[in-house]
C-alpha cells in the first residue's frame, strides 16, 4: 500500500517547516469547489489556489499535481481506519460495514454521487476511485483471508466476490438511500450475518 501514501506525507529535506494550516486551506478549498457542483476536469490548480488563498507555488510544493491533491482530499471525506479487535471475523467485518458510505465530513453527501459519472467515462477518474477506496477494501480482504487461515470461513472462499456481496448493500442503501425502511444502524450487523451464512466453515 505504499504507492498510495499521502503524498504530502512524504518525507522532506531539511528546510522552513510546512504550514498546516495552508495545507487544510487547500484541502477545504478542493473539497468546497467539489461540494459546488465542480467536476473533477473542470476544477483547475488555479481555482484551488486562488479559492485557498495561496499561489500555485504553495500547492505544487506538496503536490505533484491535481490527481494526487484530489486522491488526498477525498480521502480526507472517510476519516482514519476503523481499528480492528482481531477477536472474530465477524467483529471485525461489522466494524468495516459500518464505516462503509459513512463520512465524517457533511460534504461528503454532495460530492460522492457526483462522482460517479467521471468515474464512468474517465480511465483516470477510475483509477482515482479505485486508489481511494482500495485501502479499506484491502483491510476487509485481511480479515477474510484470516478467517480461512483459522477455519471460521470456508476454504475455498472466493474472497473478490464476498468483498462485492459485503459492501454493495452498504453503499446501495447509504449513497443511494435504497429503501427507506432499512435500519442503518442495524444494517451492518444484518448484512453480515446473511453473508456468513454462506461462507463460514461448516
Amino acid at each position: 500500500m505504499s504507492a498510495m501514501t499521502s503524498t504530502a506525507d512524504a518525507p522532506r529535506s531539511p528546510g522552513r517547516p510546512r504550514s498546516i494550516r495552508a495545507d487544510e486551506a487547500i484541502i477545504d478549498a478542493t473539497l468546497d469547489l467539489l461540494a459546488e457542483g465542480n467536476t473533477i476536469e473542470a476544477i483547475s490548480v488555479e481555482a484551488i489556489a486562488a479559492r485557498a488563498g495561496v499561489g500555485k507555488a504553495t500547492i505544487y510544493r506538496r503536490w505533484p499535481g491535481k490527481d494526487a491533491l484530489l486522491r488526498d482530499a477525498l480521502r480526507t471525506l472517510k476519516g482514519g481506519q476503523p481499528e480492528l479487535s482481531g477477536r472474530s471475523v465477524r467483529e471485525d467485518l461489522m466494524l468495516l460495514l459500518g464505516a462503509v458510505g459513512h463520512n465524517v465530513d457533511p460534504r461528503a453527501a454532495r460530492i460522492m454521487p457526483c462522482l460517479v459519472p467521471a468515474v464512468n467515462r474517465s480511465p483516470e477518474q477510475y483509477e482515482l476511485y479505485q486508489n481511494i477506496i482500495e485501502p479499506r477494501r484491502a483491510l476487509m480482504r485481511e480479515v477474510l483471508r484470516r478467517g480461512t487461515h483459522t477455519g471460521e470461513l470456508r476454504a475455498d472462499l472466493d474472497i473478490e466476490v464476498t468483498l462485492a456481496m459485503l459492501t454493495g448493500p452498504m453503499l446501495v442503501q447509504r449513497l443511494l438511500r435504497w429503501h427507506p425502511d432499512l435500519d442503518e444502524a442495524t444494517l451492518p450487523e444484518k448484512v453480515v450475518d446473511g453473508v456468513l451464512e454462506g461462507i463460514r466453515a461448516r
